[in-house]
């Protein structure tokens, strides 16, 4: 029998087990909403109205980005997509990979902080944004990281690609051997900096992956992105990352170059929910810091984390068929949490579908046939269902007389 319950439907009934996350933060989302209502120049006003919009969950929203993507670290909810899966010029964006190979290697061992490495001739002579590294001397790996991500520093990609693999023809064959691995679709790397070349190019989706995967896979070396300035060879050099700087953000990386236009990689967290913001393609470093601070601001306003279930919360009682106890409780295989639009909570719809009764024996953390479905605008989010207790077959004459009493109540 093909059993569908409606397990929930909207958030007020259920206050018990559906709790939005950081409930008592109400001052803090007040303080966003305040911050995204930040009036802009008309100009910047009218530039956004003539754009094409980007998709969202709330609607089309008109930014002055060319490339947009915003997703929640937690859920990996998509909040904005704007040619997200477009290859494109991605400046020093590639940076942000650079740095994941080389955080790789730390964690194996390959790498050490202290490290010294060599200044080759070409990492001496590399031209754009630099960290000013002394020909034939050496540098720390540290001071190295932090040449790349706070100065953006061309030829300190260089010095860390050549002590890693020997050249960076090399290091790049590992950026691209790396790339399908974390489930990049539309990179091609030709370097390690993000120099201008045809051939070099990456998406804004899969640059917010990277992001993602750098923050989950090396959180004991992102505090790195975070820095606002760097001092080396007796320059000082300030974090290029506008959101940075004025603390909306923790990272990660800007990027520029005449093909690629003005670009960011941005993260934040606030009150536990964390969001990933890629734009590129904007035609102004003014541009870009004003763009980039209104589209975190409105990740943050308009959306929302909810809790529906933790692992191990009882979603259902399950009747079980000739069994020692007459039903199963099912509880959920894993945490459910959705990113959803402010405002959608009361009107979500949790079913759960199985086939009942379920045949004894069950035992405890067995995967149930069950689905559970929560329906928000038609999208449909699973969770794995499990058995939460072992209910044993009942014995012989328990069972005869289940089936009698089946028979019975069965006849025609």
């Amino acid at each position: 029998m093909h059993t569908r319950r409606s397990i929930l439907t909207g958030i007020s009934s259920v206050a018990a087990s559906l709790a939005l996350i950081d409930s008592n933060s109400a001052s803090a989302r007040r303080a966003i909403r305040k911050a995204a209502s930040r009036k802009f120049s008309s100009a910047t006003q009218e530039a956004i109205s003539n754009g094409p919009p980007a998709v969202t969950p709330i609607g089309p929203f008109d930014t002055l980005a060319q490339y947009a993507f915003i997703m929640d670290y937690n859920t990996g909810t998509v909040l904005m997509d704007k040619l997200a899966d477009q290859p494109m010029h991605p400046s020093s964006l590639t940076k942000i990979m650079t740095c994941y190979i080389v955080f790789a290697m730390l964690r194996t061992g390959r790498l050490k902080l202290d490290q010294l490495l060599p200044v080759s001739e070409k990492a001496w002579k590399m031209q754009g944004s630099k960290m000013f590294v002394p020909l034939n001397g050496q540098v720390s790996v540290q001071d190295l990281i932090q040449g790349v991500v706070i100065q953006s520093g061309n030829d300190a990609c260089i010095v860390l690609a050549e002590g890693i693999a020997g050249s960076e023809q090399q290091f790049v064959s590992m950026m691209n051997e790396m790339a399908p691995k974390m489930g990049l679709r539309n990179s091609h790397f030709m370097n390690c900096t993000g120099w201008p070349d045809s051939n070099h190019l990456m998406s804004a989706r899969d640059i917010a992956l990277i992001a993602y995967h750098l923050i989950h896979d090396y959180p004991e070396y992102y505090h790195f992105f975070s820095e606002k300035e760097f001092t080396f060879n007796k320059i000082t050099q300030g974090n290029r990352n506008v959101l940075v700087d004025k603390g909306l953000a923790d990272g990660l990386k800007t990027g520029h170059t005449d093909a690629g236009g003005y670009g960011l990689c941005a993260s934040s967290e606030r009150n536990g929910r964390r969001v990933i913001m890629v734009v590129n393609g904007l035609t102004s470093m003014n541009m870009r810091a004003h763009e980039s601070e209104r589209l975190i601001e409105w990740s943050f306003n308009q959306f929302e984390n909810v809790k529906l279930f933790n692992k191990g919360d009882i979603v259902e009682q399950a009747p079980v068929w000739m069994g020692a106890q007459e039903t199963v409780p099912l509880v959920a295989g894993e945490n459910l949490v959705l990113t959803l639009p402010v405002g959608m909570r009361d009107k979500l719809k949790v079913t759960l579908d199985y086939n009942a009764p379920l045949s004894a024996p069950v035992m405890k953390g067995q995967n149930v046939e069950a689905s559970l479905s929560v329906k928000n605008g038609g999208i449909t989010v699973q969770v794995p269902i499990i058995a939460g207790e072992t209910v044993e077959k009942a014995n012989i004459i328990s069972r005869m007389m289940k089936n009698v009493s089946y028979r019975l109540t069965n006849k025609n």
